[in-house]
């Protein structure tokens, strides 16, 4: 049954990690970033492309709310928390699209 008050918030964060110099570093990497948004924010994250890249990643972001407004708050202190506290990432890009 279809709930007209489900929203789910994604984005896709491009990131450029100009340290890394090997698919393990960057694995580690990652796998911490994903971790610490999980738990900062009770969102779902992943890497979803770039998985053979060394220094390029691309995670996906997803939140699940009742408001736009509150999936829109969730996403922007996602990536400000990104540039906040792990300087040695670069955010190059996002897209972000709000589902009802």
């Amino acid at each position: 049954m279809y709930n007209p008050s489900v929203i789910l918030g994604t984005c896709i964060i491009e990131l450029y990690l100009p340290g890394v110099h090997s698919l393990k570093e960057k694995r580690r990497i990652l796998k911490s970033l994903i971790a610490r948004l999980h738990r900062e924010f009770n969102i779902s994250c992943a890497e979803v492309a770039l998985h053979d890249a060394w220094q390029s990643a691309s995670i996906g972001v997803a939140v699940v709310t009742t408001s736009q407004v509150h999936a829109q708050d969730v996403i922007r202190t996602v990536m400000h928390w990104i540039e906040r506290n792990r300087p040695e990432i670069d955010i190059v890009g996002e897209t972000v699209e709000i589902l009802y």
